[in-house]
């Protein structure tokens, strides 16, 4: 059985850092591409960044340089560095393989940024 778990989420105030890790088990995580995703209240979830395998990152354009996702294949852990936070980053954040399978959703960890 497939469980992402992810952790780190919390309250901060705008300008503030946050670092958000997730878990995986049930899965060849090594051979996995990964990715972060978020849900802002009354919108669609949507990617922020993804990981290959080999460590080769990709990020939305507006987030690019405030967010750095790295991964531990050692630990089964993806993480995604968030820096200089904006109330407009406000959401419910997921990690999945990239690209996602809907079976592997978890609950996500929330980030509240406040301005």
């Amino acid at each position: 059985q497939v469980q992402l778990v992810e952790s780190g989420g919390g309250l901060v105030q705008a300008g503030g850092s946050l670092r958000l890790s997730c878990a995986a088990s049930g899965i060849i995580f090594s051979s996995q591409d990964m990715g972060w995703y978020r849900q802002a209240p009354g919108k669609q979830r949507d990617l922020v960044a993804s990981i290959t395998r080999r460590g080769t990152t990709r990020y939305a354009d507006s987030r690019m340089g405030r967010f750095t996702l790295s991964r531990d294949n050692a630990k089964n852990t993806v993480y995604l560095q968030m820096n200089s936070l904006k109330p407009e980053d406000t959401a419910v954040y997921y990690c999945n393989t990239f690209p996602p399978y809907d079976n592997y959703w978890g609950q996500g960890t929330q980030v509240t940024v406040s301005s």
